[in-house]
């Protein structure tokens, strides 16, 4: 039998297009699992129920084979387990084709370590490039990363009572911010003249 898994990694993003590759190559939707969470765990739940569904002769079919794992290590220790169980893995649209249904085959190990290899060198090389722009932005005074959420009236009075000499414990009691809040967003202050 043919078990599907789909995975992308925050809940905003579309899994659509995993489900339409994976019902266009058989696989029956009572048997497609899906999670929507980072690869860099393996405690999905999606992918637990895939697992425990397959039996020896399945075959696990995702889309690629980044979907089970964002590592390495983690996709060949999976790979290994499956193999061992007499489960399968095929991909989709992998530019090698991976279906270790027949598990003697070279190729399909060969595939399976050059493709995990690669995903673990693109989610580093992801990881990089968005310090790199967060440090440019950074450096040309924009902010990245989710808007700031904080009313700026509250951060407003709580400036003006920090430079009244108010202790950090009141001001949190007064404007409600939480003392994180306030050292992320308050300006450093300025030295006292000597």
């Amino acid at each position: 039998m043919d078990i599907g898994y789909a995975r992308v990694s925050t809940a905003k993003q579309d899994v659509a297009r995993q489900l339409d590759a994976l019902t266009a190559a058989g696989v029956a939707s009572e048997h497609i699992y899906v999670d929507k969470k980072s690869g860099a765990t393996r405690d999905r739940p999606g992918l637990h129920q895939a697992l425990h569904q397959a039996r020896p002769g399945d075959v696990i079919v995702v889309h690629t084979l980044d979907r089970l794992g964002r590592t390495v290590r983690d996709t060949l220790n999976l790979f290994h387990e499956l193999r061992e169980r007499g489960v399968g893995i095929r991909t989709l649209a992998d530019p090698l084709g991976i279906d270790t249904s027949n598990p003697d085959g070279p190729m399909a190990q060969l595939a399976v370590i050059m493709l995990a290899l690669f995903a673990e060198m693109e989610r580093t090389y992801a990881t990089e490039r968005a310090s790199h722009a967060r440090t440019v932005a950074a450096a040309h005074g924009r902010h990245t990363g989710r808007p700031s959420t904080v009313d700026p009236d509250k951060l407003e009075h709580a400036l003006m009572l920090r430079d009244k000499g108010v202790p950090i414990r009141e001001i949190v009691a007064k404007t409600g911010l939480a003392r994180t809040t306030l050292y992320r967003h308050l300006p450093p202050r300025s030295p006292t003249p000597s």
